[in-house]
């Protein structure tokens, strides 16, 4: 078992390898990787090979001296089958020695929530806190369990409910799933902008997302006659999970709870799909000098559709 850096003739191979994977994401395929401008990030991603054959990923680039994954993605981490705890201590242990023969001056690992995994299994997570990672940092997150035998607007708090129903019965109201960017982009970077932050992806980068991944991406839109008042973003990182990745709301027209609306709607359509859960994302508060402070109005608002918590960790380790 050895690691190699990884090149461009793996590319077909290392994709198959995650698509495979017990736990592996779109955010860790080098499709994914592709809509970054070129020279935007100088990756370092690493294989484990074992006998020719792929035994684990782990995407990333090395800063500052420390390999850290994920670079310019949500999750990263090593990436593994349903493979067997002694074989998970032996890929760790390969990729310690590796990085330690390169010099590196460690690494710093955040993994999806084990709800990303097809047969959750805690190896991977134990292997690296025995052979000396520690926790570096958890961010709270909120999922819903998704049950089609389950009615899913009285999973919902008692005002949530009213809303939904009341948006149902409003006919000014409608919900489409189509691909107008260019009318969802501009209401997101209004609603980012109160907050001073930015989205994590351009106008440009979503449109070459949607083009390389057609299939991981599909927008909501709410309209109040032909206006768009709101919308939602889904990701779908892999067969387990539905990603909302943006929302967004024209404040002027709060009062029809679109917000609410399009969450119903999200969730009906991943029931539907066979998806196990819907990831609303992480809850921090980003004006805190804490990076680990949690939003408690965020946390309250995703609650109100049975959301619970998860949290995503970040391991790492210093040479």
């Amino acid at each position: 078992m050895k690691v190699i850096e990884y090149t461009e003739e793996w590319k077909e191979e290392w994709d198959k390898f995650v698509l495979a994977s017990n736990n592996g994401t779109m955010f860790h395929m080098q499709k994914f990787f592709d809509y970054h401008e070129p020279g935007k990030f100088s990756f370092n991603h690493l294989m484990v090979v074992d006998k020719g054959n792929i035994a684990a990923l782990l995407p990333g680039a090395v800063v500052n001296g420390v390999f850290e994954s994920p670079i310019g993605a949500s999750y990263g981490s090593i990436v593994v089958k349903d493979i067997s705890f002694k074989k998970t201590m032996e890929i760790v242990s390969a990729i310690l020695d590796y990085g330690k023969r390169q010099g590196y001056k460690g690494f710093m690992l955040t993994s999806a929530p084990m709800i990303y995994e097809e047969y959750q299994n805690q190896s991977l997570d134990f292997a690296m806190l025995w052979q000396g990672f520690q926790f570096e940092l958890h961010y709270i997150s909120s999922a819903i369990k998704l049950d089609p035998n389950r009615d899913i607007i009285e999973r919902c708090k008692p005002t949530t409910r009213r809303n939904i129903r009341k948006s149902l019965k409003n006919p000014d109201i409608r919900v489409e799933i189509n691909e107008r960017y260019d009318e969802f982009y501009p209401i997101l970077l209004d609603n980012k902008s109160r907050h001073n932050v930015k989205p994590t992806h351009s106008y440009e980068d979503l449109l070459k997302l949607k083009e390389l991944l057609p299939d991981y991406l599909k927008l909501f839109m709410v309209y109040y006659k032909d206006k768009p008042i709101a919308g939602s973003l889904m990701f779908y990182p892999n067969k387990q999970i539905a990603l909302c990745f943006y929302n967004m709301l024209l404040y002027d027209y709060a009062q029809f709870k679109p917000i609410q609306r399009v969450m119903y709607e999200v969730i009906k359509d991943s029931t539907e799909r066979g998806f196990t859960y819907v990831d609303i994302g992480v809850s921090q508060d980003t004006k805190a000098d804490n990076p680990m402070t949690p939003s408690m109005s965020l946390i309250d608002f995703k609650e109100k559709f049975d959301a619970k918590t998860i949290m995503r960790n970040t391991f790492a380790i210093r040479f």
